[in-house]
């Protein structure tokens, strides 16, 4: 219906007289001066040619048949298919239950933001220097800067597993426009305060693995480690809503800075 009725005015173009037969099957009521009415309401705005005859697109008639639809089935007065006109204008859209008025439409998922099992997974991969600089794109000296900057943190085997790949391949195309790793310190800050927060929220005395007031001693056991197990899915999806956010924003800065 959306579609339908916010569709482009590509098409041929119709008379009045055109969009009348058109219309009667469905709306035998139909008058030109019902269409002539509509349009000084505002309610649909076909063009003129340069002679005055109105032309009426496929989105026109589609609109039409909105309006006098929700007359005949709905009773609806005219400000309040106004107002939802209105509404599929700003990409609102046709509820198909009971109420028919327009409702925000479901948000998709991004398909690029990593699911909370994704975020939580780990991998055996373990590069050495050199390797990681081949496979990423890094100069060594841009290698250097970055685990100065803490951007990479090599383990006690001077090893860089697959989370580092994916931050120096990052780094190798930002460094090719000119950003350096001193510039990328306060995404490393960032990142480490997110999920210190998340964690600070989502682990509660009795989560964090110490026993009640009155017990003695940590919690131990099976009982212990799914809940230990539940906190960290907790944690992985509520990063995963940060990440969301964090896209939405960058998203709403791009479209909102000349």
């Amino acid at each position: 219906m959306r579609t339908t009725v916010r569709s482009t005015r590509s098409g041929a173009s119709k008379t009045i007289g055109a969009v009348l037969a058109e219309l009667r099957d469905d709306f035998p009521d139909v008058t030109i001066s019902k269409i002539r009415f509509l349009e000084t309401e505002g309610l649909v705005t076909p063009t003129r040619t340069a002679s005055g005859y109105r032309t009426f697109s496929p989105a026109d008639v589609a609109r039409l048949r909105y309006v006098l639809t929700a007359q005949r089935d709905r009773f609806w007065p005219l400000k309040v298919i106004r107002d939802a006109l209105d509404a599929l204008d700003r990409g609102l859209e046709p509820d198909a239950g009971a109420s028919g008025r327009p409702v925000v439409p479901a948000l998709p998922d991004d398909p690029d933001l990593p699911s909370a099992a994704e975020l939580e997974a780990t991998s055996s991969l373990r590069l050495t220097g050199p390797e990681l600089c081949e496979a990423s794109g890094l100069q060594r000296d841009t290698l250097e800067s970055l685990v100065t900057f803490g951007l990479l943190q090599p383990d006690a085997g001077d090893h860089y597993d697959l989370n580092a790949l994916a931050v120096a391949r990052a780094a190798a195309a930002l460094s090719d426009v000119g950003i350096e790793g001193r510039h990328l310190r306060p995404f490393r800050t960032a990142a480490d305060r997110e999920v210190a927060l998340v964690r600070q929220v989502t682990i509660s005395p009795r989560t964090s693995g110490s026993g009640r007031s009155g017990t003695v001693g940590p919690g131990v056991g099976p009982a212990a480690d799914r809940t230990a197990d539940r906190t960290a899915d907790r944690t992985a999806e509520v990063l995963r809503q940060c990440l969301a956010l964090h896209v939405a924003l960058v998203k709403a800065a791009l479209r909102d800075q000349p």
